[in-house]
C-alpha cells in the first residue's frame, strides 16, 4: 500500500502515483502606509494542497478506481489521507480529477490512464482525535 484516502487504496491493484506535489501557504493581512511599504500582519495557516499525479494499466489496475474516487468527491466529504509509513496527513476534500487515457486498443479501451488529483486539507493531524491532542503537541 502506498497510500490511502478515504476508503480508496493507492497501490498496483486500484491506482499508483508517481508524483506527489505537496502545497503549503500561510495568510497575511495588509495595511497600506502613506510613503512606505505596506505593513503585514500573520493570519495563520493557509490550504494545504496536495497532488497527486497517479497512472492505471489495465494488467494491473482497473478504471473502477477513478469511479470509487468520482463517488468518494461526490459525497462532498473530507476523508482521512494516510501515507504507506503510517504518516497521517489530515483530512482532505477532493477539489477535482483530470483523467488522460492513452495507448487504445482496437475496441477503444485504454492501455493507460493518467490521472491527477487535487486535495485540499480541511482539519489537520493532531486534530483529528480533538482539540486536547493538538494543545499538547502545540498545533
Amino acid at each position: 500500500m502506498m497510500m490511502i484516502f478515504g476508503v480508496f487504496i493507492f497501490s498496483i491493484p486500484t491506482a499508483t502515483y508517481q508524483q506527489l506535489q505537496r502545497k503549503t501557504s500561510w495568510r497575511y493581512g495588509s495595511n497600506n502606509r502613506v510613503g512606505d511599504m505596506p505593513a503585514y500582519q500573520f493570519l495563520g495557516r493557509g490550504e494545504d494542497t496536495i497532488t497527486l499525479q497517479c497512472s492505471i494499466v489495465p494488467e494491473f489496475g482497473s478504471q473502477m478506481s477513478l469511479t470509487a474516487l468520482r463517488t468518494m468527491g461526490d459525497f462532498g466529504k473530507s476523508f482521512p489521507l494516510i501515507g504507506g509509513t503510517g504518516k497521517v496527513y489530515g483530512l482532505y476534500k477532493l477539489d477535482d480529477l483530470n483523467e488522460t487515457q492513452t495507448y487504445f486498443f482496437k475496441d477503444g479501451k485504454p492501455r493507460k490512464v493518467d490521472f491527477t488529483l487535487t486535495l485540499t486539507q480541511t482539519m489537520r493531524p493532531g486534530t483529528l482525535i480533538g482539540n486536547a491532542v493538538g494543545s499538547l503537541i502545540g498545533l
